[in-house]
């Protein structure tokens, strides 16, 4: 494959001593995320003291014998999820060039912290997880991309731990979602957000929100499904759920007051995209929302500001002038059960046939690359 890509969504495994190599034992103690033996074997994630509800010890799915099947033992998890050496060589397989990189146990939109109470235990795990990405991800090779989790008990916590993160080197901020799912916190849309958009906007990093981030917009996998088809069902609805959170950036005014905010949908598929921007222009259109303030229409501000991430999708590159072809980016969504990986070579080549070479390369590699200073 001839394409160099970019991989805009991505996940780095944390491993067991992410929290507990970083964060005060005499301070924190058993409060620390670690990583806990059950009895039957398994291994499970513990975050101040509560067990989280992941399928698996790790996200690991394009790496196991069966997708369907994550590692429940921390010694089952292949090095390239969480070695940074061994995903180089992964990506070398793949052909991807560039990796940018989400969390997985902090939570895809680190809405794992953003629930915790204490407000010093909540920003001493997101500067210990930041501070992991840099030291280990980042130093080991310039390919690999560091966006920063932001806590949440307050605004300027978060504006100052953006500050700090980009200062060492990340080039994305990723946001929860729902923010006011997760605590006593303002609705996403109001003013008291504002320096956090304020300050993507000075440093010129693109605020982040993943899908399956909220709960709020999924519905609960039915308890009567296999493991194997409740993951399903969460994967195929994980990407559709950001249709509520696009709408909402697109009527919120956000994008008006911070005209120069660059806003990432990751893991969001593309599919869905035109149908949603043609139907809230029309919208906006019937219940005129330029007499509201709106000084264009939303598609224009998505173009201007926003983007969506395929990874596997064929049909919706076709429907690409509508969504804008500088609005695409792309992804083999390594190392978790949908990735295409190591096939993404021939994903691409079905995905983009009779697609101009320049359209390819924009929404392979360029558009991330503005994005991300590359």
């Amino acid at each position: 494959m001839s394409d160099k890509i970019v991989s805009a969504d991505d996940h780095a495994q944390e491993h067991p001593e992410v929290w507990t190599s970083r964060m005060s034992k005499a301070r924190w103690g058993e409060r620390i995320p670690h990583v806990e033996t059950q009895p039957d074997g398994s291994d499970r994630w513990v975050v101040d003291g509560e067990p989280l509800t992941q399928a698996g010890v790790a996200s690991a799915g394009a790496l196991m014998p069966d997708r369907s099947i994550e590692p429940r033992r921390w010694a089952d998890v292949p090095d390239e999820a969480f070695r940074p050496s061994a995903r180089l060589k992964a990506m070398d397989t793949d052909g991807v060039e560039t990796s940018v990189l989400y969390p997985t146990v902090a939570g895809v939109g680190g809405e794992v912290f953003g629930r915790l109470q204490d407000a010093e235990l909540e920003l001493d795990c997101v500067r210990a997880y930041n501070d992991w990405l840099i030291d280990e991800w980042v130093s080991a090779s310039p390919r690999f991309v560091a966006q920063c989790i932001v806590p949440l008990a307050s605004v300027e916590a978060g504006v100052d731990e953006i500050r700090r993160a980009v200062s060492r080197g990340h080039r994305g901020v990723v946001f929860p979602s729902v923010p006011m799912e997760l605590r006593d916190a303002p609705h996403i849309n109001g003013p008291e957000y504002d320096p956090i958009w304020s300050v993507c906007e000075e440093l010129e990093v693109p605020i982040c929100f993943h899908g399956g981030s909220s709960t709020a917009t999924q519905i609960p996998a039915y308890e009567g499904w296999s493991p194997a088809v409740a993951e399903a069902f969460r994967a195929i609805t994980r990407s559709a759920s950001l249709t509520a959170v696009v709408v909402n950036f697109l009527i919120s005014q956000v994008l008006i007051r911070h005209p120069m905010l660059k806003v990432v949908f990751s893991e969001s598929s593309l599919g869905w995209g035109a149908c949603l921007l043609e139907f809230t222009d029309h919208q906006a259109e019937e219940d005129g929302l330029a007499r509201e303030g709106f000084p264009m229409r939303p598609s224009e501000m998505f173009q201007r500001q926003c983007y969506l991430t395929g990874w596997y999708d064929r049909a919706a590159i076709q429907t690409r002038r509508f969504i804008g072809t500088g609005n695409i980016l792309w992804s083999t969504n390594f190392p978790l059960a949908t990735s295409t990986w190591p096939a993404s070579g021939a994903v691409i080549e079905r995905s983009f046939a009779g697609v101009p070479e320049d359209d390819r390369r924009l929404m392979l590699s360029e558009n991330a690359g503005r994005l991300y200073k590359l």
